[in-house]
């Protein structure tokens, strides 16, 4: 587990009062975009789904790796997709579902399963397709 590395001049995530907040995470390998441009002109609503999967998996573990000791995850609170859509493109909860299907995978349907906005955007960082930010509730394990 690799913390997502940063594109500027910010944190992946930080921790206030027990909530995680992250920054926008893109879908990335090895710091590599796995998808760039448009979604519905040159990303497909498939890849672009893959994308919104592998972004909020590694939003996650920005949440994760930053959580001091004796915190655990209690659930995800909020979790806002953007993407990056040609004029016209109308599936953006369709895409802004492989991010929550990923959330539920990793955390399970009550912990998993978070208030969400699908949001299209003319362009995002680095012409990703998608960006994913997590607003995550946390609870302490040592009291």
């Amino acid at each position: 587990m690799t913390m997502p590395t940063p594109q500027g001049e910010y944190r992946p995530a930080v921790i206030h009062d027990n909530i995680a907040y992250t920054a926008g995470i893109t879908p990335r390998v090895d710091g590599k975009l796995t998808f760039t441009g448009l979604v519905g002109t040159d990303v497909s609503v498939s890849d672009a789904t893959a994308a919104a999967h592998l972004a909020a998996g590694d939003a996650l573990i920005a949440v994760r790796l930053s959580l001091p000791d004796g915190a655990r995850i209690d659930r995800c609170l909020r979790m806002t997709v953007y993407i990056a859509s040609a004029p016209g493109f109308l599936q953006h909860s369709e895409v802004a579902d492989g991010a929550s299907r990923r959330l539920r995978e990793d955390l399970g349907v009550d912990t998993g399963t978070a208030a969400r906005s699908a949001v299209g955007v003319a362009s995002l960082p680095g012409n990703a397709p998608v960006e994913v930010e997590l607003t995550v509730g946390l609870r302490r394990t040592d009291t």
